[in-house]
């Protein structure tokens, strides 16, 4: 067999491996609930790698080692503050949200839950959290997309449009049967891949270049600044790369997670298993793009531009045996497809639950919403697909504009909702909307200040806002009061008796 035979062969296991799964969870969604968060039974094992998972996407295995490869360790201030941000999550809003959002009507939605929460019968709050979801994540889903039509013109040539539509189409057929199960589980899969090729990579790339001292040497011939941590990042983009960590408070797909799990307490060990996994694998990351720079140095073939995006797909193909590294550039589209399926069931979600049954105003069976789940998946498949069909923007610039765009609309108000009784809907719409202006403004604006993250301003912004309106026009409700306290009290006897069964 050639060597491409080879590769060829280990994509179709494991794309037919990620059907299977789908294939399997095809009959076990009988009700909107379980399509959309698996009936809030998932394990934590596969909640904590699902949510890292769905959040590292191809930027994990392409855009991070391609901006250490161009910068050097200054670009792993990203990876730092997305780790703290990660923990900060688990540890104070996992256990909280699990039970808030079952104790509020069995909230299965970010947008219902907000709505629920805050008692907004108006139901505005919900149908703008829920356009603010469609927007940002059809970014999300587009930059996925970008990801398979790179990987595939990468590593065979394939022209980038069929790459893209390969990538896109498995995934939505799986995610489009199986649902949030199928998501998820094929996101545990997906993610002790990751977490293989991330170790794998660079340990070989190391033994290949001869060791710490001769990738250093390599590295410094490049540029000796590659290897500080300070050389290239002044003050602004050192506080940007710190401040995605702020992000992970308002990422949708990843608190759906949290949501799904089985009762509060298995957040501690989730937080255990996510944050074990995430620091090795940015840690893969990182070293695959700084031993990626020696041994390409070494081989006198200096990746230039967007090209060193594709320094993991060029290092597993050239270290490794070629059914080895089929399985390791199988492991890139494991990082892509399992944040595209996470992100299209959270967009459906807020399609049908909180924008389409709110604005039409209808009741439908169980049968019928699952239907319109599914419907909604592909819809807003095809829009990411035509927006991802010419590759202009580079996969950590679509992300990096996504991930602000939901940390600061969300992040402050989910906070609140969680942490202060007094958030009002006013305050929580006012700050949500303005966070999420703020990005797109900020983010389009260049020069002095404008060069700071946009999710910063848009953080601060959505929760000075939101604090001072609903300081303005919050009012006393029994019932938001109720839920509060119960939440309080179900935290508690979760934390303090571990062992007995969940109340909520």
């Amino acid at each position: 067999m050639s060597e491409q035979a080879y590769e060829i062969l280990a994509l179709a296991v494991y794309f037919l491996g990620m059907l299977g799964i789908g294939w399997y969870f095809l009959r076990k969604n009988t009700s909107l609930d379980e399509y959309m968060l698996g009936g809030r039974g998932l394990p934590t094992p596969v909640a904590a790698l699902s949510a890292g998972a769905s959040d590292m996407s191809g930027w994990l295995l392409l855009g991070l080692p391609g901006a250490i490869y161009l910068t050097g360790l200054d670009g792993a201030w990203i990876a730092i503050g997305l780790t703290i941000g990660a923990w900060l999550n688990w540890k104070f809003v996992a256990p909280r949200l699990r039970i808030y959002t079952q104790v509020s009507q069995n909230s299965i939605t970010i947008p219902s839950f907000l709505g629920n929460r805050l008692r907004d019968k108006t139901r505005i709050l919900r149908i703008a959290a829920g356009l603010i979801i469609l927007a940002f994540f059809t970014f999300y889903v587009s930059s996925g997309m970008v990801a398979g039509g790179v990987f595939f013109t990468a590593s065979f040539g394939l022209e980038y449009r069929v790459g893209m539509l390969l990538v896109a189409g498995v995934t939505v057929l799986y995610t489009l049967g199986g649902g949030f199960l199928a998501a998820s589980y094929t996101d545990f899969v997906q993610g002790t891949m990751m977490f293989l090729a991330l170790v794998g990579v660079p340990i070989a790339g190391l033994i290949a270049v001869g060791g710490f001292g001769e990738a250093a040497a390599a590295i410094r011939e490049v540029d000796p600044e590659r290897l500080s941590w300070f050389a290239g990042a002044g003050v602004l983009g050192i506080i940007s790369a710190l401040a995605w960590g702020l992000g992970y408070f308002g990422q949708p797909h990843i608190l759906v997670r949290f949501m799904a799990l089985r009762n509060g307490r298995e957040a501690v060990a989730g937080r255990r298993i996510g944050i074990g996994w995430m620091l090795v694998a940015v840690i893969g990351a990182i070293c695959t793009g700084l031993v990626g720079l020696a041994y390409t140095q070494q081989q006198g073939q200096v990746l230039e531009g967007n090209d060193a995006e594709t320094i993991f797909l060029v290092m597993g193909q050239m270290l490794f045996h070629p059914l080895v590294a089929g399985f390791m550039l199988a492991a890139v589209l494991a990082a892509i497809m399992s944040t595209i399926s996470s992100q299209l069931i959270v967009t459906s979600s807020a399609l049908v639950e909180d924008i389409g049954k709110v604005v039409l105003g209808r009741r439908f069976s169980d049968r019928g919403q699952v239907m319109l789940g599914r419907a909604g998946v592909l819809l807003v498949s095809l829009v990411a697909a035509t927006m991802a069909w010419t590759q202009n923007e580079t996969i950590l610039a679509l992300v990096a504009f996504a991930w602000a765009g939901f940390g600061a609309a969300f992040g402050p108000t989910i906070l609140l909702s969680l942490y202060w009784r007094k958030l009002s809907t006013a305050g929580a719409l006012v700050g949500m909307v303005a966070g999420a202006v703020t990005v797109g403004w900020w983010g389009n604006t260049t020069g002095g200040i404008f060069d700071l993250y946009e999710i910063v301003p848009g953080f601060v912004i959505n929760l000075v806002l939101a604090v001072v309106v609903s300081l303005a026009t919050h009012r006393l409700q029994s019932g938001v009061t109720d839920e509060f306290d119960e939440t309080m009290r179900v935290l508690k006897e979760s934390s303090e008796a571990p062992t007995a069964p969940a109340k909520a």
